[in-house]
């Protein structure tokens, strides 16, 4: 942004994200959804993509039993060589990346998080930057394991007690790109999506392929995509008067 101010260029910035996936209390937890939060959240490209919902909301009510299920579904992944079709997990890209998970996981049990599964390399890959699939629950969400992009395969879970305290927990980051929200009442979870401040967020299923991506707050500025939104901000609006 500082160097395309000299000259008033125009730029779209994608700067990252802390997104989070909002499990309302009427949601129907099947396990095709888990492993959707599963892969969304924490494994898609061993956790290094700027659009995964890191961060996992569930109600009171069904805690448990959704972080037991996860737990079970983390423990089946087979990470390994990703030129293997058996493979469902690969590496971190760097030594420094690995340490960096490392020690964002550290800190975050430092700081009071349990860990419920992961957490550590797998045993029996000596060669490559591996990282288990990790799920982190009892997370303060004003922690750094909460506020910072991690880019590596660890979900973070929190509690939550009715929709406003979900919304809250939701926005409470410097990030605004992806998200999503999951229940049984879809004008319900509509509701919920829209005060959520972020650039995209699904209600039970995926975001459409053509609409505008891009961020709110620390997470970028400008749209891509979605047509036309996405050249309107290249494009100099000129008013012609003419008299009547």
């Amino acid at each position: 942004m500082a160097a395309a101010g000299g000259t008033m260029k125009r730029i779209l910035l994608e700067c990252g994200g802390k997104s989070a996936a909002i499990f309302l209390d009427d949601v129907e937890v099947t396990d095709e959804l888990l492993q959707r939060i599963l892969l969304d959240g924490c494994s898609l490209h061993s956790g290094q993509a700027c659009i995964l919902q890191s961060r996992l909301l569930l109600p009171e009510s069904i805690h448990d039993d959704v972080v037991s299920r996860l737990v079970e579904a983390a423990g089946t992944v087979r990470v390994g060589d990703p030129a293997d079709p058996e493979v469902q997990m690969g590496p971190l890209i760097s030594r420094t990346q690995l340490d960096r998970v490392s020690e964002h996981v550290a800190v975050a049990l430092d700081d009071g998080a349990s860990l419920a599964v992961g957490g550590q390399p797998p045993a029996g890959l000596d060669t490559g930057f591996f990282f288990e699939p990790t799920i982190l629950t009892d997370v303060d969400a004003d922690s750094r394991i909460a506020q910072e992009e991690v880019f590596g395969p660890v979900l973070t879970v929190f509690r939550y007690s009715g929709d406003d305290e979900a919304v809250a927990i939701a926005n409470n980051s410097q990030y605004g790109l992806s998200g999503a929200v999951w229940g049984g009442d879809v004008d319900r979870a509509v509701g919920v999506a829209r005060r959520v401040r972020t650039g995209q967020i699904a209600v039970n299923g995926c975001i459409p392929g053509d609409a505008p991506f891009g961020g709110f707050k620390q997470s970028g500025l400008g749209r891509e995509g979605g047509g036309l939104r996405g050249l309107h901000q290249y494009m100099e609006p000129k008013a012609i008067g003419i008299p009547a």
